[in-house]
């Protein structure tokens, strides 16, 4: 049965709706940590240590997808609500050509500044090539990568959630048979792993392209749209925070991996790219319900239903805290056999993975809320709160906390620096959350 914007939402609706996209972020994340699977098994220790070296890199230039998706989905939910579907359908529409634009363009300023970016990150030796030949096959790339995000949003708006649920697994299908074929089966390593990645965005950018661009049963269509400099600045500044939680990540991951290289080399780096793996397992759940939920908020605000915001803040909540312990709980007991997929033929590398995923996955029992608050805020077309949580969350903590933590803790400082910086980040979070419950009506 389809579910509409406009609906109102119990907790098995609220789950029912939101749950293709919490799927669809759980199954990018499989075929995330396959990859990384598959390249450490099969290509060795020094590839995979390369790849997780450069990913931040690479992922910076995905962010932009990441903003226009949230803080366009903002936009024309809000539109939507407010009864304009033409001008919904214009947004939309030119917001899917400045991806295109802006991806061809990132990619080539990317690819110029690939080995520079690398050698500044610390690599060195073998470890530089196995980044640049990573990064020559998967940067071509960006434009796909930056749709396909954009797109995990667009389609919830659309209220086909199940239409970004089968990208993402037709995606994530062909990235896990081409790296079984590529790097398992014809022994291309690191080239292969590229290339299935690179084929697999592809893949899934083209899919949702096709099916907006004809005629079609959802609440959007591609088309002809005038150039809309206001609606295109309030979009970039709506998902001003997800471009700043994405660009601090890829920072700090950058500041990580070099952390991790003065305390304990090519192997810190190792293992931090399994945490990395598995933590994005985890945390997929919380970015899949604030994915889904975001359309919700959005446009409820703009059809100034307030009855039905504090319905889904109140839901929301409780469900998050219900995840937040079960993913604690779950990631404390299975640290040492996830940690073992990976790098299990190394048995001292295997130890460090372990303990350090057990320390930083207490985080997952203060993330959830900082994550939805973020993005309720930019649902609200708030952008610059939801801007000031994800940059306090994901940047100036961080920094702060791996840089100073080690001093005293060492390697362990370095694993327990996003539970200091997620806790400084809820403190901010739920001081927001009451300050501004008043002007957009979602808590008494």
């Amino acid at each position: 049965m389809k579910i509409q914007l406009s609906e109102h939402f119990t907790y098995g609706k609220l789950l029912r709706f939101t749950l293709p996209s919490i799927v669809m972020m759980l199954f990018t994340s499989i075929y995330g940590v396959v990859d990384g699977i598959f390249v450490s098994n099969f290509a060795g220790k020094t590839p995979f240590a390369a790849i997780n070296l450069i990913m931040p890199y690479i992922m910076i230039f995905g962010t932009v997808g990441f903003m226009v998706g949230t803080g366009g989905t903002a936009l024309i939910a809000k539109t939507l609500g407010m009864g304009d579907k033409k001008k919904a359908n214009e947004i939309f529409s030119m917001l899917t050509y400045v991806c295109i634009g802006c991806g061809v363009v990132l990619s080539a300023i990317s690819l110029v500044f690939l080995r520079p970016a690398a050698v500044l990150l610390g690599a060195e030796g073998a470890i530089l090539e196995d980044c640049v030949t990573y990064g020559n096959i998967v940067l071509p790339a960006s434009t796909a990568y930056i749709l396909q995000f954009a797109f995990q949003s667009f389609c919830v708006t659309a209220e086909k959630p199940n239409l970004s649920l089968f990208m993402t697994v037709i995606s994530g299908v062909c990235n896990i048979i081409l790296d079984a074929l590529f790097v398992a089966v014809f022994r291309w390593g690191l080239e292969g792993a590229a290339a299935a990645t690179a084929i697999a965005q592809f893949l899934g950018a083209v899919i949702p392209i096709v099916y907006f661009a004809r005629p079609n049963k959802s609440l959007l269509r591609l088309g002809k749209c005038p150039f809309d400099g206001k609606a295109l600045l309030r979009t970039c500044t709506n998902g001003s925070s997800e471009l700043m939680s994405n660009l601090s990540m890829s920072l700090v991951g950058m500041l990580y991996n070099v952390q991790l290289m003065h305390y304990a080399g090519e192997d810190g780096v190792a293992a931090y790219g399994v945490i990395m793996y598995v933590n994005l397992f985890f945390l997929s759940v919380f970015i899949g319900f604030s994915i889904g939920s975001a359309p919700l908020i959005g446009f409820n605000h703009g059809a100034d239903n307030r009855r039905e915001l504090k319905s889904l803040f109140r839901k929301s909540l409780l469900i998050l805290t219900v995840c937040s312990v079960a993913m604690l709980v779950s990631s404390e007991l299975l640290a040492r056999p996830l940690s073992g997929i990976f790098v299990s033929y190394d048995r001292q590398l295997m130890d460090m993975t372990a303990r350090g995923f057990m320390i930083y996955s207490l985080s997952f029992l203060l993330c959830g809320f900082n994550i939805f608050g973020s993005s309720m805020f930019t649902a609200l077309n708030n952008g610059l709160v939801s801007a000031v949580i994800s940059f306090v969350r994901t940047l100036i903590c961080q920094i702060a906390a791996v840089l100073i933590l080690p001093v005293f803790w060492g390697l362990d400082g370095i694993w327990a620096a996003i539970v200091a910086a997620e806790l400084a980040a809820l403190i901010l979070t739920v001081v927001c959350f009451v300050i501004f419950r008043k002007r957009y009506h979602y808590a008494s």
